[in-house]
């Protein structure tokens, strides 16, 4: 159902990636290519497949995962980006890009333990019929 507690996660990790995406306009990382706008579309187009998803817990928990590795690639990408910069890495004067990207995976690792949880208690339950 859409009012579970995982979903509450994975829509917290998709409103991280729409963040990213707004607050990201100013990351150049390679002239031809939007690397970071396709990321985090891509993001969120998971995180709504995601929870849209709620009667399939373990495809919820494969896009999850997915959506782990996505962040943790555009983690890598802004700190490569922060440190091309000039005058060194100093977060508060460079941004606070790469800070979205590892709440969105703190939230979907609690999202998928919660799913997991579910996932338990619905195997229990046909064991009892």
């Amino acid at each position: 159902m859409l009012q579970r507690i995982q979903t509450i996660w994975t829509f917290l990790a998709v409103l991280a990636a729409v963040f990213l995406f707004v607050t990201g306009q100013d990351v150049i990382i390679s002239d031809s290519f939007p690397v970071l706008n396709i990321g985090c579309i891509v993001l969120v187009l998971v995180g709504l497949l995601s929870v849209f998803s709620f009667k399939n817990r373990k495809r919820q928990i494969l896009l999850n995962n997915i959506s782990i590795i996505i962040n943790a690639l555009l983690i890598g990408v802004l700190i490569y980006w922060l440190l091309k910069l000039s005058g060194g890495i100093q977060i508060p004067e460079k941004g606070i890009e790469p800070i979205f990207p590892l709440i969105a995976i703190i939230c979907l690792f609690i999202a998928n333990i919660y799913i997991k949880k579910d996932e338990r208690l619905v195997k229990s339950v046909d064991r009892l019929r």
